[in-house]
């Protein structure tokens, strides 16, 4: 192609900006605003361009680079294919970030949401461009407005009919707001706390469990929130020596020493991985007792049994300790 085949094109790039793709591409940019703007991070704006960046402006992008011309596809099955494309490329962009050192975070899938719509938005705008003017996809967004501004205002229409059409768009209008408020505000659900160990690999095995007293250990202890509102936790370890009497079901504390205590503020819907060492004075302690408290922690009066019953959460771990 020589350098004249260029200029036309390049004429035309400048002067004819397909809507529906600049729509999309400040759609992606609105998106990024609202996550990483102060102000509007904490609107229901967030909430409601997410879910669409989500399920449909993605898929989206893709059909118009796929289908670039007019008799490709008709308006319904573009729409449809949007949004069964969306929910197929998201997951498949979390998997592969899965495999990255990234991972799944807020803004490793952002950023690759953000460049995976805007370069099929670069691709479906250069391959229309190789299209006669006629044959491009066009979104007709003012003979559409148009035939619906007639539809609602037709002089000609029976009166009911006007009416029925009135009532339409504002049973649609309502359904949207609906649909808004509910992602905006979304209900409850059950408040609780997850406490649990992980071992020194980051994985529910490998705990330490036979060990000299005095040599160092190390464990993961997460606390998750889910209880709507931020929490001051706080966190004690004891090494206990208790026993279990198997003929009447109940066990019995002898001796306890507190190993640890820590607080740590988690917010709602946030989970927190410490990295916890510890070691164990003597060979007479045979487990490891871990507290959760909110915001009531009982004083230090309240010890052994009651302590632990006492507590929001509890997790153990029995240990065999050799003597140093």
């Amino acid at each position: 192609m020589t350098t004249e085949d260029h200029q036309p094109l390049i004429l035309e790039a400048a002067g004819d900006i397909p809507g529906d793709l600049v729509a999309v591409a400040a759609f992606t940019v609105a998106t990024l605003a609202c996550v990483y703007v102060p102000v509007l991070n904490e609107s229901f704006l967030r909430i409601l361009l997410g879910v669409a960046m989500v399920l449909f402006i993605p898929g989206y992008a893709l059909i118009a680079a796929l289908f670039p011309s007019r008799g490709d596809l008709d308006g319904i099955e573009r729409v449809a294919l949007s949004f069964g494309l969306s929910i197929a490329v998201v997951p498949l962009i979390g998997l592969a970030l899965n495999y990255t050192p990234w991972g799944i975070r807020l803004d490793p899938i952002l950023a690759s949401l953000t460049v995976f719509t805007l370069a099929m938005t670069l691709i479906a705008w250069y391959r229309r461009l190789l299209l006669p003017a006629g044959d491009r996809f066009t979104v007709p967004a003012r003979a559409m407005l148009g035939a619906a501004w007639a539809e609602l205002y037709d002089p000609g229409a029976p009166r009911l009919d006007r009416a029925l059409s009135v009532v339409l768009v504002l049973s649609i209008v309502v359904a949207i707001a609906t649909t808004a408020y509910v992602i905006a505000v979304p209900k409850e659900g059950e408040h609780f706390t997850e406490f649990y160990i992980l071992g020194p690999g980051g994985k529910a095995a490998d705990y330490p469990a036979d060990f000299a007293a005095g040599s160092t250990q190390s464990l993961i202890i997460g606390v998750g929130n889910h209880e709507y509102r931020e929490v001051p936790y706080t966190v004690e370890a004891f090494a206990l020596n208790q026993t279990f009497d198997p003929a009447t079901n109940t066990s019995t504390v002898h001796a306890a020493e507190r190993l640890d205590r820590f607080t740590l503020t988690v917010p709602h819907n946030e989970t927190s991985e410490l990295p916890w060492e510890f070691s164990v004075p003597s060979a007479d302690y045979n487990r490891i007792e871990f507290l959760l408290f909110n915001e009531t922690v009982p004083g230090p009066a309240v010890t052994g049994e009651d302590r632990i019953n006492a507590s929001y959460r509890d997790l153990h771990l029995w240990v065999r300790v050799r003597p140093a």
